[in-house]
């Protein structure tokens, strides 16, 4: 009996569960959340860009003007340095062993120069008697001549000595300047941002991917904004404009316009858009704020705002 009832009971349960599944399946399900809410412009009518933090300076990419292995690396992230701070140096050891070289030949050339000097006058001395002597038949006219171009010769060999001890100097000197360029100094005033070589190190020279080091001014930061090329032409030097932090719409600050620069370049930065075009050519424009004013690292990137006219206010002004 209860077999009987029972089927047909697992059949309906069956069947209103299957209804079930379609109908809770063909609900829309709930649009996600964004992880952060999206930047909103201050402006009626904006021009938006990416923008990439970078120091004021340009982000600077230091390396080695000769390659060899690093003997040392006087810096590290983060350091403010001066100008002219050595940062890291190239092992020179063959260098200051030629010296030493170069600083013995030259000292050889200035004690001849004195040599051939104090020469020069025992022979000047030996003319100079000759020529007081007032009578004419004690003196030979061919031990005059030997006398006055003995003189001639010491100089010339005078003049030599000179030379080869200028030479000698010039020498030293280069091998100095050699050193001296395997010692890598902070070309400006700035910040140090990343240290990619350590003591002991191969550091090859050229441009690299990965640079040894990169430094820059952070005191005041600068915005690289990319312009869409179809909205380039909207963009004004004497307009507002404000950055966005990602992931906080509510960081923002003032920029100051720096410069554009005029020519239109490939794009390279990308926001990650589903709508973003990467066959696309931007504008790039630079802006500057003190880095008090907005918690951001140099190779961020920011949201731009950029107070523009309308379409067709822009349009009439252009036709004007």
């Amino acid at each position: 009996m209860m077999r009987k009832y029972l089927l047909p009971a697992l059949a309906a349960i069956g069947v209103v569960f299957a209804v079930y599944t379609v109908v809770a399946g063909q609900k829309e399900p709930p649009p996600a959340q964004p992880v952060s809410m999206p930047s909103e412009s201050p402006y009626d009518h904006t021009v938006a860009g990416a923008g990439i933090v970078e120091a004021s300076s340009e982000n600077i990419a230091v390396g080695a003007t000769v390659p060899g292995v690093a003997t040392d690396v006087f810096v590290k992230v983060g350091d403010k340095v001066k100008s002219g701070t050595p940062l890291f140096v190239i092992d020179a050891r063959e260098l200051w062993a030629e010296l030493e070289v170069r600083k013995g030949a030259a000292k050889s050339a200035h004690a001849r120069v004195n040599t051939d000097a104090a020469t020069l006058a025992d022979v000047q001395n030996q003319l100079d008697l000759w020529k007081s002597v007032t009578d004419e038949r004690a003196v030979s006219k061919d031990e005059f001549d030997k006398r006055k171009f003995a003189v001639q010769i010491q100089q010339a060999k005078l003049q030599q000595a000179k030379a080869d001890a200028d030479s000698a100097e010039a020498q030293v000197k280069s091998v100095q300047t050699e050193i001296e360029r395997r010692l890598v100094r902070a070309p400006v005033d700035g910040e140090l941002l990343q240290v990619k070589i350590r003591k002991g190190e191969y550091a090859p020279a050229g441009v690299l991917a990965t640079p040894l080091m990169m430094i820059g001014s952070t005191d005041v930061l600068h915005v690289r904004v990319d312009i869409d090329e179809s909205d380039a032409w909207r963009v004004r030097s004497d307009t507002k404009a404000v950055a966005t932090v990602r992931g906080n719409r509510q960081l923002r600050t003032e920029l100051k316009f720096v410069r554009i620069e005029p020519y239109v370049v490939p794009k390279k930065s990308l926001t990650g858009d589903s709508t973003e075009r990467v066959d696309t050519r931007v504008l790039q424009v630079l802006y500057s704020f003190d880095r008090k004013t907005l918690p951001v690292y140099v190779g961020q990137q920011v949201d731009v705002s950029i107070e523009a006219k309308s379409r067709s206010q822009a349009i009439s002004m252009l036709g004007s």
